[in-house]
């Protein structure tokens, strides 16, 4: 899954063994979006009430003036809280305000805003986010004050360094320059396919910006995030993509040896490493793990998307990118069904995926959208994943990437035969996620079988907003539209536990994510996350120690703990945060 295990924790920290009662501190039961909501956008609450008939709300300003008033709609039990709710409407109040509250059932709501300025901040806090994540340089405070550091995993002592990492004994005889990228999540390990989803997300929301009927590419755009780069004409979203881009081109196998053109899986540390840890003072041996189909299709799809992305910007190493993606293809053909081992789960996550179509798909898709050809085209075509329904309850991610594909060629000018059938079932995915929103009653288009809520639903959630958005765009209906904006809402604050699970936005927000550097709950000298970090949110499945001796018996929603020794619900990863950065720009968008 993903990349942390267990860890080493300070002494005199509670450890996992010891149970005790956690009884969440939930706050006013009216539960909003506490950052805000768009003048003509949607604006919907959730209030916990055992009530059965409707109750009266009022909307107040910030000198407790009623501007609004109305009733709620009872809504019965939550299965995915196990709460009695109402669910409160006020879209037809547009005048602006900053500090407004709810009132209903004796309870005040948190504060927040109605503002068209709502998304502007996190569009680019959720995408600065990645530059303190960057592996091989120094960050620089001037640019995140607070977040300086000497560059990690550069060869200098005490680190082993990524300037010429091994193989694991026996699996090859070479060594690679892996140096760069992003740092996977709150560890120190590197990986090809949570990279490259990540990578596809935010070069797509680029892409996105520049054609869509809202679109604002100019936001994201030299000098926009505030990156060493800033200042060269190349839009910024695309210099922190490109960090990324370079390392995944350094993962792939060089010519002259066994399984040439295929991606190495992951390079980290030998064993796991505890907390609170600088990348710079990580001393375990680096390691490449062995090749996987999986990682190579995730290179070549993102390579030949960024062929086309950088060609203005920069046509050699857009040219280079595609001449990788096409080695990468061909080595995929050629060793079909190379899987990661389930068992590779020391030092780092394993990110196994047993099922490889999906990134086949994606691969040929992003290949014909660069090149046109009908090599492309025909494997697209011929695809069972072309047809097939691929916009289940839990949304798309790293390892189910057929989205990947179809969305883009449903959004982006192509020729593909039958493009109308694909766009026809991007819409019909949203129309199942607005409908399962509209029958939520805390509004999040994520119903999953059971209410068993997935390792990181926060972005599966956000990647459901995204496939409404894609619809908004093909189609103008702004069901889609508020849709997406709906989903915000659950984001950052109206949910069971009513907190935003992004740092630094919204009056309670989740800032222990699960990191190494990140680390202020253990180490007062270290920094918290930075602002616009994307929390893990509810996991059923409760993997870590920490989380089984708070949570046995959860529900849903309420399977979640903001402490940084939580790692299976509270960890930070870079394709979560690609999720909301895509979502967030689409928002801001909007107003």
């Amino acid at each position: 899954m993903l990349a942390t295990a267990l860890t080493a924790l300070p002494a005199g920290r509670a450890g996992a063994d010891e149970t005790e009662v956690y009884e969440p501190d939930t706050g006013p039961r009216v539960r909003v979006n506490q950052v805000g909501y768009l003048p003509n956008g949607p604006k919907n609450a959730t209030v916990v009430t055992d009530a059965t008939e409707p109750l009266p709300w009022q909307l107040k300003n910030a000198s407790g003036a009623v501007v609004a008033r109305g009733t709620t709609v009872a809504r019965g039990r939550d299965a995915s809280s196990g709460q009695s709710v109402h669910s409160i409407d006020f879209g037809g109040h547009r005048a602006t305000g900053e500090n407004l509250t709810l009132t209903v059932d004796g309870e005040t709501s948190r504060p927040f805003d109605i503002a068209a300025g709502t998304y502007d901040d996190l569009r680019l806090d959720a995408a600065k986010y990645y530059y303190t994540q960057r592996s091989g340089v120094a960050i620089r405070d001037d640019l995140r004050p607070g977040y300086g550091r000497a560059a990690g995993h550069l060869d200098v002592a005490p680190n082993q360094g990524d300037g010429k990492v091994p193989c694991r004994p026996g699996e090859c005889d070479y060594t690679l320059d892996v140096t760069g990228g992003w740092y996977d999540a709150g560890d120190h390990g590197k990986y090809v396919v949570n990279g490259g989803i990540s990578t596809w997300e935010l070069l797509s929301t680029y892409e996105r910006e520049l054609i869509a009927r809202t679109g604002e590419a100019e936001k994201l755009g030299d000098g926009s995030l505030r990156i060493p780069e800033s200042g060269n004409r190349v839009p910024d979203i695309l210099d922190e993509a490109r960090w990324e881009l370079e390392f995944l081109l350094k993962m792939q196998v060089p010519d002259g040896q066994p399984l040439a053109g295929m991606a190495h899986h992951k390079i980290h540390d030998e064993q796991w490493t505890g907390l609170p840890l600088l990348p710079s003072a990580d001393p375990q041996k680096r390691e490449l793990h062995p090749p996987t189909t999986a990682a190579t299709l995730n290179l070549a799809a993102t390579a030949a998307q960024a062929a086309r992305v950088y060609r203005s910007y920069d046509a050699q190493f857009a040219a280079t990118a595609l001449a990788a993606a096409r080695k990468a293809w061909g080595a995929a053909l050629a060793h079909p069904d190379v899987l990661a081992s389930e068992s590779d789960g020391i030092g780092g996550g394993t990110y196994a995926d047993a099922e490889v179509s999906d990134e086949f798909y994606w691969a040929a898709a992003q290949l014909y959208l660069t090149t046109g050809e009908r090599a492309f085209r025909d494997h697209v075509r011929r695809s069972p994943v072309h047809t097939a329904d691929i916009f289940g309850p839990n949304g798309f991610d790293w390892a189910h990437t057929a989205a990947a594909g179809r969305l883009d060629l449903a959004l982006l000018p192509n020729r593909l035969p039958g493009r109308d059938k694909v766009r026809a079932s991007v819409v019909k995915g949203a129309d199942r996620y607005l409908a399962t929103l509209q029958a939520h009653p805390y509004g999040l288009p994520y119903a999953p079988d059971g209410n068993t809520y997935d390792w990181g639903s926060s972005h599966q959630v956000l990647n459901n907003a995204v496939v409404l958005a894609a619809a908004y765009d093909i189609t103008g209906g702004r069901k889609y539209r508020d849709g997406a904006l709906q989903t915000m809402d659950y984001i950052l604050g109206r949910n069971a536990l009513n907190m935003s699970y992004v740092t630094g936005y919204g009056e309670v927000n989740a800032h222990h994510q699960h990191s190494r550097w990140y680390a202020e709950q253990l180490d007062p000298n270290l920094p918290a996350p930075p602002d616009g970090t994307l929390s893990g949110g509810p996991n059923s499945s409760i993997q870590d120690p920490f989380a089984q001796s708070r949570l046995q018996g959860c529900v849903g929603q309420f399977c979640f703990i903001d402490d940084i020794q939580s790692w299976s619900t509270n960890e930070h990863t870079i394709n979560w945060n690609a999720a909301l950065a895509r979502v967030a720009a689409f928002a801001a968008a909007q107003g």
